[in-house]
């Protein structure tokens, strides 16, 4: 009998853990979203702010070319909600790699152009860099 209850005890343990987990989920994925319409991209070239762009004023995709010394060229695709690297004049394209951002957690960066794509949010908002439970 005891075992019965136990038993009974744990499953409803881990269903109202479950369902605390998953609201949470859901919570933060909606807030992420929302966050996302209101992103703004800027665009850093050593250090100092060269283009600012609304992502959701954004309507059809486009390109920017962003030179730097020596030449060198970093070809940019701005997206309705999006932006990414489509090509550049470095060694390693790592930045190209990195394809195209939505949110600001991680910003697109060219180390050997100093061309730094972050996405801000246009409310004032930052986002968050963790959700804890």
């Amino acid at each position: 009998m005891e075992n019965k209850k136990d038993v009974r005890a744990a499953a409803v343990a881990i269903s109202v853990f479950l369902i605390i987990v998953t609201a949470g989920c859901l919570f933060y994925l909606a807030a992420v979203q929302t966050r996302s319409q209101n992103n703004v991209a800027c665009i850093y070239q050593n250090g100092k702010l060269i283009m600012s762009i609304p992502l959701d004023q954004v309507t059809e995709p486009y390109t920017v070319d962003v030179t730097g010394e020596g030449g060198r060229v970093n070809r940019i695709e701005v997206r309705p909600g999006s932006i990414g690297m489509l090509s550049a004049d470095c060694p390693d394209h790592l930045c190209v790699k990195q394809g195209f951002i939505h949110s600001g957690a991680i910003p697109i960066t060219c180390l050997p152009n100093g061309v730094v794509i972050c996405l801000e949010s246009s409310d004032g908002q930052d986002e968050p860099d963790a959700v804890t439970f």
